[in-house]
């Protein structure tokens, strides 16, 4: 071809450079030379100015348009054409470099046949060591691998390809593989050929990656795929695709279940968040001061305190026998406060080893005792910025009261093992049934901690000072019991005659084993009321009050053992003689029967004799 740089025409074209192009002589005449060259202007610049200012040059890096829009792998070889001395043209020679290949190959070929036989026979054993090197890759491969040619037609399937889908290499080899197992999508609908991915890589010259769809087997069963289709090229033509893909269906399912099983974590978290906030209702509708039974001048004034104290920080020391409601009364307070979004901590100080009261109040840290194996928070921790509830106070070790008054009046205590500060907010409410003025004048009780849990001192009055309660508590219990056993119980007037006559030596406690008891016991809607002797309990009462000594009194040994013995005596008295049960004298006196049964013998109690 000759070119003038200047005016970036065509001038004259031999029909070795048109057909190499693939233009007729009149249309590669009409065209630019940057036109000739689309994108390449830069490249085109530098090798004409080579060529004008040494005469001649060469380049394989311009890449003409063929009329189909490919580029033409060439090799350009120019010279400078001067003409009227002024003007300058080029002359280029294209050499075909598919075609020099070519050329190249063909002669090592001839050199190969001109070697004789034996070089030949070594060609030949190169060749088929090749091809049973690449058939041993695909049988080897763990994806399917399968070819198509630009027509859509198998050319090659891979054992692992035969595996997954059923079909053998004979029936897809050229076929229309779409048409055969990519035909349907995965929700049924018809996958047509101009929307398939596989097909598109060699419409488009790009690789196309799906990861969610489905081939058929041969037995019309689903398989879910992820695959790649990779164009083909020869000689800068594509010929096809090779389609490398991989059975996913046992990740999906897994993935599918692992997505139902956090659909259902959720939905359960959901409903046992409603479930919480339904239960902490329930305890704000149970244990608010309005759910204390009665109606009796000294619940009302209990009542009257609990509204005045609950909205203050006040510590609250709430006092009275076991069983007369010392934590409900707590809770109320804490539920009436403006703590009662944060935990209620309940610590029932006489079930507390004396070696582990300061881990169980303070914490500890991993290594701070022998069993520590790790850290632990402690109760005040817990009830940060809620309350603490301390039941049974005067059963705390007197080395430890000192520790519990730091932080009940700087909020600072450190964990067992550890010399870090920490800082806590607790509102602290104490119960006991001891009397701890009695306890301070003993030196059984610190005096300064003593009055920093008296604040605002509550008695909880026993049920026999406020017998007009007691109709009212036993129907309480009653209805609770007929709802749970779904059926209908009542007292006659008798059976509240009865209640009110007996003087609960355990109180509130007690009328609620007796009423569960008589729940127990009944037959046809008619309740059994099984109570102990009245008249022997006043008695017993009576004489217990009579030999109680003076509170200024100093006991001795002898004279504390007499004690117990004669309360034990009182309790078998009153039960029958009947150790162990609901009416037995160890849960009328608190313990366990096997207990009771030791200190029987060690007093050496006759029960035959009593029972007499």
């Amino acid at each position: 071809m000759i070119f003038d740089p200047m005016a970036d025409r065509v001038l004259a074209a031999n029909s070795a450079a048109c057909r190499l192009l693939g233009y007729d002589h009149a249309a590669l005449l009409q065209m630019t030379v940057t036109e000739l060259h689309d994108g390449q202007v830069p490249t085109l610049i530098v090798f004409t100015q080579a060529i004008l200012d040494k005469g001649s040059y060469w380049t394989t890096t311009l890449r003409p348009r063929h009329a189909t829009g490919r580029e033409v792998e060439v090799e350009y070889v120019g010279s400078r054409l001067p003409i009227d001395g002024s003007r300058q043209l080029i002359i280029v020679c294209l050499h075909d470099l598919h075609e020099r290949r070519r050329r190249s190959i063909d002669s090592a070929a001839e050199d190969f046949m001109g070697g004789g036989l034996t070089e030949w026979q070594r060609a030949e054993r190169v060749f088929r060591d090749i091809e049973r090197e690449n058939r041993l890759i695909l049988r080897a491969a763990g994806e399917g691998i399968y070819g198509v040619n630009a027509e859509g037609k198998t050319t090659f399937v891979n054992p692992a390809a035969e595996r997954m889908l059923g079909w053998t290499a004979d029936e897809l080899v050229a076929r229309d593989i779409h048409s055969i197992m990519h035909h349907t999508r995965p929700d049924g609908t018809h996958y047509p050929h101009e929307d398939c991915p596989i097909y598109a890589a060699f419409r488009d010259g790009a690789v196309h990656t799906v990861v969610d769809e489905v081939f058929w087997r041969k037995d019309g069963s689903p398989v879910w795929v992820e695959y790649t289709s990779t164009p083909i090229r020869d000689r800068n033509v594509i010929v096809g695709a090779v389609i490398v893909f991989r059975d996913v269906t046992e990740r999906r399912e897994a993935d599918s279940r692992l997505r139902a099983a956090l659909a259902e974590v959720d939905q359960l978290r959901e409903r046992l968040e409603h479930e919480n906030a339904y239960l902490q209702e329930e305890i704000r509708i149970e244990m608010n001061a309005s759910g204390i039974v009665g109606a009796s001048a000294p619940v009302q004034a209990v009542l009257r305190q609990i509204h005045l104290v609950a909205p203050t920080g006040a510590t609250v020391l709430i006092t009275g026998e076991s069983g007369t409601g010392k934590e409900l009364i707590a809770r109320a307070i804490h539920e009436a406060s403006d703590r009662r979004d944060r935990p209620l901590i309940r610590v029932n100080c006489a079930a507390i080893p004396r070696e582990l009261f300061e881990s169980e109040f303070f914490g500890h840290v991993r290594g701070a005792f022998t069993g520590a194996i790790r850290d632990r928070i402690g109760r005040f921790e817990l009830a940060d910025g809620g309350t603490l509830f301390l039941d049974e106070v005067g059963e705390i070790p007197l080395e430890l009261q000192s520790k519990l008054l730091r932080v009940l009046q700087e909020g600072v205590f450190e964990r067992v093992g550890e010399e870090k500060t920490r800082s806590v907010d607790v509102r602290l409410i104490a119960a006991t049934n001891r009397d701890l003025k009695q306890a301070v004048q003993r030196r059984q009780f610190r005096e300064d901690l003593y009055f920093r849990l008296n604040v605002f001192p509550i008695v909880s009055v026993p049920l026999r000072e406020r017998r007009d309660d007691i109709p009212l508590l036993a129907q309480h219990f009653l209805d609770r019991e007929s709802q749970s056993k779904r059926m209908d119980l009542r007292f006659s007037e008798a059976d509240i005659r009865e209640l009110c006559r007996y003087d609960w030596p355990g109180n509130v406690r007690e009328l609620q084993n007796v009423i569960e008891r008589a729940a127990i016991l009944s037959q046809n809607g008619r309740l059994t009321i099984d109570l102990p002797d009245a008249h022997r309990r006043e008695a017993t009462t009576a004489n217990r009050a009579n030999q109680k000594p003076p509170a200024d009194e100093i006991l001795t040994d002898a004279q504390l053992r007499d004690l117990e013995r004669d309360n034990l005596v009182a309790a078998l008295t009153a039960c029958g003689c009947k150790v162990s049960g609901p009416s037995g004298a160890a849960r009328l006196l608190g313990m366990k029967p096997t207990t009771l049964a030791s200190r029987i013998k060690a007093f050496g109690l006759d029960l035959d004799g009593l029972s007499r």
